[in-house]
């Protein structure tokens, strides 16, 4: 009994809802609209819902076909519009027609480095030259040369007191200068020594130990005055050809010796050859003797020498005939000390210069020395 109850309250519940759902038949479209979600074929834009929206879409569908032909007709426009406008471009490619214009007046940096290359001077002088002179090459190198100059002018007062000795020989005649810059770093620089070796060249040329001779001397078109400023206005210290000397002629022999750049001696000498006066000249550079032979010393700086040791010698109470010998033995001295044949060669102490001489041949004629910055008094 109780199965069958349960099978009749089950039916009845199932015949409950199906009265339900019979009841309610509205709720069904409801869900139609759900499932008209063919919004999402016109997302597809497929033609196949047209023919579900027939009604409303007979009016629209032609109009969409208007625009299609309006479209494929505005399109051959532009296409022969592009095909005309692509030409252009073509010629426009003939714009290297500036690049002539650009080599002739602008500024560029193959123009500053133009000028670089020519003059010398830093790419910012060169910028501004060009740019003042609308990027003619040529007025703007007058115009650093005229700056240079003004620039070397200005600087002239500045004490130069390094630099180097730059040494020169030709046809048995030997030369040396003296290049003074402000610092020891310039007295490096490429520059510089390469202005030292064209001014020694031009030195072994001339007559005569005149630096003002020397500056006039013409090298490549251009004087060594003028080659001296332009390298003012480039590397921007004070530079000053300062000393020249020079030693050699018929029947002698001349040899130099540059001590580390900053000391040189040129000796010559009758008979012998060029390495003994390289020898002697090694001795020069580092006794530094006064003299090369008694002739040499003055009258005068042998009257004052003689004059203080007989006073000397007078107050130690002796006869004046012992003074007198004893001022003679002690000038004897003071010769053998300040000149250069008199002294102990410094390679063989055993034997004087003079000695070394005699026994190559040779005899003394002279010698010349220069340290570079002597008597310059420099800036602490």
């Amino acid at each position: 009994e109780n199965i069958v109850k349960n099978k009749e309250a089950r039916i009845a519940r199932q015949t409950a809802r199906n009265e339900r759902r019979a009841a309610n038949p509205v709720k069904k479209p409801a869900a139609a609209p759900e499932v008209e979600a063919p919004a999402p074929a016109p997302v597809a834009e497929a033609p196949e819902p047209a023919p579900e929206v027939e009604v409303e879409a007979p009016a629209p569908e032609p109009v969409a076909e208007v625009p299609a032909p309006a479209v494929e007709a505005e399109a051959p426009e532009p296409a022969p519009a592009t095909e005309a406008e692509a030409p252009e471009p073509a010629p426009a490619a003939e714009a290297p027609a500036p690049a002539p214009a650009a080599a002739g007046g602008a500024i560029t940096p193959a123009t500053i480095k133009q000028l670089r290359d020519a003059t010398g001077a830093g790419m910012m002088d060169c910028k501004r030259a060009l740019q003042e002179a609308e990027g003619d090459q040529d007025a703007a190198a007058e115009s650093l040369r005229k700056k240079g100059l003004a620039k070397a002018d200005k600087k002239a007062s500045r004490v130069a007191a390094e630099g180097r000795i730059a040494v020169s020989s030709k046809d048995g005649k030997a030369v040396m200068v003296e290049v003074n810059c402000e610092t020891d770093f310039v007295g490096k620089d490429a520059s510089f020594l390469q202005f030292c070796e064209t001014v020694a060249g031009a030195a072994v040329g001339i007559e005569g130990d005149s630096v003002e001779s020397l500056m006039a001397e013409e090298v490549d078109g251009e004087s060594i005055e003028v080659a001296r400023q332009a390298l003012v206005a480039k590397i921007g210290e004070n530079i000053q050809v300062r000393r020249l000397a020079s030693r050699g002629g018929s029947g002698t022999t001349v040899g130099a010796y540059v001590h580390m750049n900053r000391i040189g001696v040129l000796v010559e000498i009758e008979g012998g050859d060029e390495q003994l006066c390289t020898d002697v000249a090694m001795h020069v550079a580092a006794m530094n003797p006064p003299y090369a032979t008694s002739d040499e010393v003055p009258q005068d700086v042998l009257a004052t020498e003689r004059r203080i040791l007989s006073e000397q010698a007078l107050e130690s109470g002796k006869p004046a005939e012992i003074v007198e010998k004893m001022v003679e033995g002690r000038i004897r001295k003071y010769l053998e000390e300040i000149c250069l044949v008199s002294q102990s060669y410094v390679k063989d102490g055993d034997k004087t210069v003079g000695q070394l001489l005699e026994q190559n041949g040779a005899k003394m004629v002279g010698f010349s020395r220069i340290a570079v910055g002597e008597g310059i008094e420099k800036k602490e």
